[in-house]
């Protein structure tokens, strides 16, 4: 363990570079540039604002303002874009850099590393841009806001470990990740995203915790959307769960990692 993050030191970089060479390539030739990872957000947190709330007239208990079902869905879209980026390119990382990896010498975690950094990245200007259309409905978070690191860290947790988990068992079995996009879009829609607890039948609702992502995502919702302290009661399963896959993850790596290359 301490060898790897050596090499992650040693190349770091590496991970830094291939970060910023990647939003440079996103953006090549483009008159914009990036601006456009500014509009990208803004467009989506305006389609949730404008047409979800004013057209549908959406409201919710405990919230005093027009676009309140907005507000939640941003809250909760927030979160799950980051878990779904980091998790979804973590399950190909390793398939897609294939050709890196035969070429050249480097500790392969560095590649779920420059993943991690450029979802977390975009996500952080997607943050920015949901501050920015709070600011214009007149609803600003509060100190509570400062919880949301620890939050981001736990979906971060889950994502890397999950993903990578079923990353390095996609090099061998492909079927993997033909399967797995089916999983997340069933796992985004048992996720408290675009409807509430207190929607689901009372008898249900214990089911739903079983979702790791859903004390999560009720955690960025209480922060943004309730301005209230997220619940930890609700945070002690995904954090050992997440603890639990970055071990699984690591674990797999050490056992694969130097057949990886020969299969791909």
């Amino acid at each position: 363990m301490r060898g790897m993050l050596l090499a992650l030191w040693h190349y770091r970089h590496f991970i830094f570079g291939s970060i910023k060479n990647e939003f440079a390539t996103r953006f090549a030739r483009s008159r914009l540039g990036g601006a456009w990872m500014i509009l990208h957000p803004l467009a989506q947190v305006a389609i949730y604002a404008l047409i979800l709330s004013a057209v549908l007239s959406a409201k919710l208990p405990g919230i005093d303002n027009q676009y309140a079902y907005a507000i939640y869905l941003m809250a909760g879209m927030l979160c799950w874009s980051l878990f779904a980026e980091v998790f979804g390119r973590c399950l190909s990382v390793f398939i897609d850099n294939g050709n890196l990896i035969k070429k050249m010498h480097f500790p392969r975690m560095a590649l779920p590393l420059i993943v991690t950094g450029s979802a977390l990245l975009n996500n952080l200007l997607l943050f920015t841009a949901i501050l920015a259309v709070f600011g214009l409905l007149g609803h600003l978070p509060t100190v509570h806001i400062l919880w949301l690191p620890l939050l981001a860290l736990i979906s971060l947790a889950l994502a890397i470990g999950l993903g990578l988990s079923f990353g390095i068992v996609n090099v061998f079995m492909r079927d993997i990740g033909q399967i797995m996009p089916i999983v997340l879009q069933f796992w985004f829609w048992l996720t408290p995203v675009v409807y509430t607890t207190q929607m689901l039948p009372e008898t249900y609702r214990d089911a739903f915790l079983l979702n790791p992502m859903t004390g999560v995502v009720m955690g960025y919702q209480n922060i943004l959307v309730y301005d209230k302290a997220p619940d930890l009661s609700l945070l002690t399963y995904p954090i050992l769960l997440g603890a639990g896959s970055l071990v699984l993850a690591l674990f797999l790596y050490r056992r694969a990692g130097e057949d990886m290359a020969d299969v791909l």
